[in-house]
């Protein structure tokens, strides 16, 4: 089994009942190989602060990622700075237990994670956290310019053409 990029175990004898806080950061190579994963131009920061407890359900994790990545415009190809500050609630629980057993979710419904029974990563909760934050196509200011230059027009800018704008006249009950 390969290990995460950014491992951070926490066994789960040494989770109680008490919430306690557990701050982990991404150092210079593990930040590197998470960009790599990620297809990031840069992870300049990774840090998270998790309160973790036993809960009814598993182990309970409440906390905040913090960020800062470089990533690439997907039309310009521009690096774009970007900030991720998420809120995570997270419920680990064991692989062992039965996949009918009922989980107990509070009201501030927690994101589930499958774990080995013997200890919870926060690096990588942390990781996939901000992985989930990163917006899917980014773009620069820039993006919609150079798109509109190289004749690719925007959805609202399209109009149906020939016998389509008939057919669309006639179902809206105009005239073409």
């Amino acid at each position: 089994m390969t290990l995460p990029e950014f491992h951070r175990p926490e066994r789960v004898e040494m989770i109680g009942e008490m919430e306690r806080v557990i701050k982990v950061s991404a150092n210079a190579g593990e930040r590197a190989a998470l960009a790599a994963r990620f297809a990031l131009i840069e992870l300049v920061r990774l840090d998270g602060s998790f309160s973790v407890a036993r809960g009814p359900s598993g182990i309970v994790a409440h906390g905040r990622v913090i960020a800062d990545v470089v990533q690439a415009c997907v039309v310009t190809g521009e690096k774009l700075a970007v900030r991720i500050d998420e809120t995570v609630a997270l419920c680990f629980v064991a692989d062992a237990d039965p996949a009918g057993a009922e989980i107990e979710l509070s009201l501030d419904a927690l994101d589930i994670i499958a774990f080995d029974g013997h200890a919870i990563d926060l690096g990588e909760a942390a990781a996939e956290t901000m992985a989930l934050a990163l917006a899917p196509f980014p773009r620069s200011a820039n993006a919609e310019a150079v798109l509109r230059d190289a004749g690719i027009l925007r959805e609202e800018d399209v109009r149906p053409v020939g016998a389509l704008a008939g057919l669309k006249a006639k179902l809206e009950g105009k005239k073409p």
